[in-house]
């Protein structure tokens, strides 16, 4: 029997003219913003906004992201979001996500952005407390 799949969480936007490049599309820089876009959003709707990680001392920075862009969006197109938790150990976590054309559900990308837990005093690298672990695989 395999594992659950972790709960999900979808954000949707509009694409605005200053996403757009000189090609007519949404420039790849724009993915990466949603994915940390996204990643707040989550994080605040499970109650982990900014002041929870300054009351823990503790808060995710970006390791590394892997982007695979499969289709464009266009300006005014409606984005699906979604993302979730794939797995947490020690200080490190990993999160995926799909970029989805709301319109007709067309993914657009898929990403998987690793992310290192801190301690916000000094940048050391720090255990993710249950605290924050919990509400994410709940």
């Amino acid at each position: 029997m395999s594992a659950p799949e972790p709960p999900e969480y979808q954000l949707e936007l509009t694409v605005e003219p200053d996403d757009v490049d000189d090609l007519g599309h949404v420039n790849n820089i724009v993915y990466v913003r949603w994915l940390q876009d996204v990643a707040v959003a989550h994080s605040s709707a499970v109650g982990l906004d900014p002041d929870a990680y300054q009351r823990i001392g503790g808060v995710f920075i970006v390791r590394k992201h892997e982007i695979e862009y499969l289709a464009p969006a266009f300006l005014g197109e409606r984005i699906r979001l979604c993302t979730s938790v794939a797995w947490i150990k020690a200080a490190t976590t990993e999160r995926r996500t799909r970029i989805l054309r709301a319109a007709d559900d067309t993914v657009l990308a898929r990403a998987s952005t690793l992310w290192a837990f801190v301690a916000a005093d000094t940048g050391r690298p720090r255990r993710i407390p249950k605290e924050v672990s919990d509400p994410f695989t709940s």
